[in-house]
């Protein structure tokens, strides 16, 4: 195989996959939360039988993506007291379209397994506020 290629393969110069999954990082939406909202937004992503996925027209590898994201910020709740941790405020990076995802799922499927109204208030605002932040720089 002619090296000169291979060496740009590598880098990731002529690689189509490599570079947008370099976009796909840049263009994540920043969606800020309370920890214990983001393990209940979990848990209630955890909770949706294969019959609730197929009507939101998901598959098992889209819930164990958006499952990832949100169990990403377990990365920056590390080393924080057990008493502040609950509200402690995570920023977690989300792609455009797993964010629309989360934008159904938790107009749809979240009243059914929250705990409390104001978790489902306070995910849902977080989830808008992104999606209109990215709006607005993708102008």
């Amino acid at each position: 195989m002619n090296q000169g290629v291979f060496k740009r393969m590598r880098r990731g110069r002529k690689d189509g996959a490599r570079v947008r999954l370099r976009r796909g990082r840049k263009d994540g939406a920043r969606v800020r939360l309370p920890f214990d909202d983001i393990m209940e937004f979990a848990i209630a992503l955890l909770s949706i039988s294969p019959q609730e996925l197929e009507a939101l027209r998901w598959t098992f590898a889209d819930r164990k993506r958006l499952l990832d994201h949100l169990l990403a910020s377990g990365r920056a709740a590390q080393g924080v007291d057990p008493e502040r941790l609950g509200m402690l405020p995570i920023e977690i990076s989300i792609p455009r379209d797993d964010l629309t995802k989360m934008q159904q799922f938790a107009v749809r499927e979240l009243p059914k397994a929250a705990s409390k109204a104001a978790v489902i208030d306070r995910v849902l605002t977080a989830l808008d506020l992104a999606a209109h932040r990215q709006d607005r720089e993708a102008r």
